[in-house]
């Protein structure tokens, strides 16, 4: 393929997107700015979660994310788990990495009619280092932990914006 034809695809490209229906996420009318500040996320002491921690650090993430609920049209219902495995072991058969493993369920309600409009489930993880001293790895492991509630509200939020049907309910 010339370079001239490679110039032609890459005009041609934005136009192929707008033809399919292709919207941007936070234009004026897309699911961003409809969803932005009309969320309530379920408070962190109400999540199913080993640790209210990760459930604290998980809503703050969702909450900057999707805006803080002023006009709630919709409601976010959350459930949370975390694991730890040690990944790197020695020959003295001490875990020197560990893995914090968290999966989050997902579930967006339009309140107006009780209609899920997105849900799902979202899954990875972090590590950290355990061979400094025990405040290093205390430090790494809530490090970690605090980074795996990042991950988990970029999914969600990329999720329910891809996929959500903001449709009006029929009256």
């Amino acid at each position: 393929m010339s370079l001239l034809n490679h110039r032609t695809l890459l005009l041609a490209l934005p136009l192929l997107a707008a033809a399919c229906g292709f919207t941007p996420v936070h234009a004026p009318g897309g699911t961003g700015a409809a969803l932005y500040g009309r969320v309530a996320v379920q408070a962190p002491e109400e999540i199913k979660a080993a640790s209210g921690t990760d459930a604290y650090f998980l809503v703050q993430n969702l909450e900057q994310r999707l805006g803080r609920g002023g006009s709630t049209a919709y409601k976010l219902d959350l459930t949370l788990s975390t694991t730890e495995e040690g990944q790197a072991i020695t020959a003295g058969n001490e875990i020197t990495r560990y893995s914090v493993i968290g999966s989050a369920g997902y579930s967006l309600t339009r309140l107006s009619d009780g209609k899920v409009a997105s849900s799902g489930t979202v899954r990875n993880f972090t590590g950290y280092s355990a061979t400094g001293s025990t405040v290093e790895t205390l430090a790494g492991e809530r490090d970690a932990h605090e980074r795996l509630m990042v991950i988990l509200a970029d999914q969600i939020t990329a999720q329910i914006l891809a996929t959500a049907d903001l449709s009006a309910p029929a009256e």
